[in-house]
């Protein structure tokens, strides 16, 4: 019996489903979801984003390659120096493998830092900067829902086609909205259409209405709002007040979230046209898993946060696939799985680790149009996902020539 019992074991042992394959680091795989729970991202990002990232472990069935799964949280309070110091306790003390979400650029990057550092995995949904997957890309930084070029360009492109050919940027005065502001143009002007000024404006300034009279002045068919929160929900509201949309302009919203919509209202924010990467009724699939999570937060989702259960759901079937969560080694998996969910379509993790699908131009309904809540989109086309992205940047490393 003893000489048996001994070549089943070897037999187990070599076999590529057997347990001694399956390794997973300090026999628990860890998932913190670094977020603003309490500032002005925390709405779009915060306490929904930990609640998708449980919602994908308790689906996934709680545990992989038979060891528990756990997700932890934090604030970072959109500092960097807060957000790298969690990352590192996180990474060194906690035994973290993947942290996601990370709302606004600067922080993002600083968390990107640590974990190329320490060498482990971080997916980010709320940083849009470019060059997250450009010149600072890295094996272990993963870009899943947006950048700034794929929302600039997909609105600039797709509105500038339409008819939408005169444009005057309301723009916020730092790298983000300059960047968004820089793509657009870029775009309309290859597309025939021209623009016919900008006005740059402090952050968060409390007064827009000077660069909004600015904007309706220029006569242009479509003002361009290259900001994030707050300043791109003060400008909607106040060209609503201004007569923008009775006047027969228009406003793209650059970066606009579900969220923001809601919180403007139908009145404010009617005829706005912006890009996303994910709308709650865009079909059954969006439908069901959207109403599952308003169940949970009482509130439709953001892109960033159906990302954020996009990415976990991905990141542990890659792990059950390989057999370890060795992170190179889920990162490479992840990146040889086509990606088609409820949240992407045509989806896939490019070499520069940016996920590239294919995302949609809404416009938001008139409040007679509207027939129950949170039914604030029309949408008006798909935009193929190498489209909106473009190319990898040749700048990042990881792109071979």
């Amino acid at each position: 019996m003893q000489p048996l019992r001994l070549v089943l074991l070897t037999a187990l042992l070599a076999c590529p489903g057997g347990f001694a394959s399956a390794q997973v680091s300090d026999d628990v795989v860890k998932i913190g979801v670094l977020t603003d729970l309490s500032g002005p991202a925390a709405t779009a990002t915060g306490p929904g984003s930990v609640a998708a990232a449980q919602m994908a472990v308790d689906d996934f069935g709680g545990k992989v390659l038979g060891k528990p799964i756990q997700v932890i949280s934090a604030d970072h309070q959109i500092k960097p120096d807060i957000a790298a110091g969690i990352a590192r306790q996180w990474y060194d003390r906690d035994q973290v493998d993947l942290i996601v979400d990370v709302p606004v650029s600067a922080v993002g990057l600083a968390v990107q830092n640590v974990a190329n550092d320490r060498k482990k995995l971080f997916i980010t949904h709320s940083t849009g900067t470019a060059d997250f997957h450009g010149k600072f890309c890295s094996p272990y930084a993963i870009q899943w829902v947006f950048d700034t070029r794929a929302l600039a360009v997909g609105t600039a492109q797709e509105v500038t086609k339409r008819g939408g050919d005169t444009w005057f940027f309301l723009t916020a005065d730092y790298a983000f909205g300059h960047a968004l502001e820089r793509d657009a143009s870029q775009v309309i002007v290859q597309n025939g259409g021209k623009v016919l000024g900008s006005v740059s404006h402090p952050f968060a300034t409390p007064d827009l209405s000077s660069f909004i009279l600015q904007a309706q002045a220029s006569k242009a068919k479509i003002i361009g709002i290259a900001s994030g929160p707050p300043d791109n929900v003060n400008a909607i509201k106040l060209g609503g007040e201004f007569g923008i949309f009775q006047g027969g302009q228009q406003m793209a919203g650059l970066l606009v979230l579900i969220t923001d919509v809601n919180a403007l209202g139908l009145k404010a924010a009617q005829g706005l046209l912006l890009t996303t990467s994910f709308y709650w009724d865009m079909d059954e699939q969006t439908r069901e898993w959207s109403n599952r999570y308003f169940a949970k937060i009482n509130r439709m989702p953001t892109m960033w946060q159906a990302g954020v259960y996009s990415s976990v759901m991905n990141y542990l079937n890659a792990i059950k696939a390989s057999g370890t969560d060795d992170p190179l080694k889920v990162a490479a998996k992840m990146r040889e799985t086509p990606i088609q969910d409820f949240f992407a379509r045509n989806g896939h993790l490019r070499e520069d680790n940016l996920m590239v699908h294919d995302l949609i131009l809404v416009q938001v309904k008139t409040p007679e149009e509207s027939k129950y809540p949170w039914d604030y989109y029309k949408m008006l086309t798909h935009i193929p996902g190498e489209q909106a992205f473009g190319p990898p940047n040749p700048a990042c490393p990881l792109v071979k020539g």
